[in-house]
């Protein structure tokens, strides 16, 4: 009994020392489906701080901008086949729970014209996402996307806590409670 007790006292004080322990710890619990591909991290890592290109050469950003909010960051293209099904999935996650404390960041990495990115946003239906580029893939190499789709989940404070290689059903329950949690811990902290 003492072993138990000592167990979740310990398990108690780590989770209070690093939220987000307590927070990924949360999130692997709910995978199911398609989810179970998403790859929870055990201690946050941290993210590049490259720069990539935003939409309609309104200028460049780096992942600090996001700062302060969950990011799902999706690595795609548009020859990508995967990443025509799961794109709407996202899409409508962004409706669902883009705000203050949420947001899908897409980034079309490698060779993507403009003009043939907004032709797969149309498409697809695609209507709440935003269509920055990595033309040169400096992002993704650095943050070791090889192959696409990759999705990465970043915390607050920029740094990635899960990582989904593939594609999945952005759509499930699971995804939608995944992503609930991550809200609702801003709300308890």
């Amino acid at each position: 009994m003492k072993k138990i007790m000592f167990a979740l006292v310990y398990t108690a004080l780590l989770a209070g020392a690093n939220p987000s322990f307590a927070q990924t710890a949360d999130i692997a619990a709910l995978r199911d489906g398609d989810m179970k591909k998403l790859v929870v991290h055990d201690t946050p890592v941290a993210t590049s701080t490259v720069a990539f290109d935003l939409a309609d050469n309104a200028g460049s950003a780096t992942l600090e901008d996001w700062h302060g909010k969950y990011v799902l960051l999706n690595f795609w293209a548009t020859w990508c086949a995967p990443c025509r099904k799961e794109m709407p999935q996202l899409n409508a996650l962004q409706k669902e729970f883009g705000g203050d404390d949420f947001s899908v960041l897409t980034l079309a990495t490698g060779r993507n014209s403009p003009e043939g990115i907004k032709r797969f946003f149309e498409e697809a239906g695609v209507d709440s996402l935003p269509r920055h580029q990595d033309p040169k893939q400096a992002l993704a190499s650095q943050m070791g996307v090889f192959g696409l789709p990759i999705t990465v989940i970043l915390d607050p404070e920029g740094r990635e806590i899960a990582r989904l290689r593939g594609d999945a059903d952005w759509s499930s329950d699971s995804a939608k409670a995944i992503i609930k949690a991550l809200i609702d811990s801003r709300a308890d902290s």
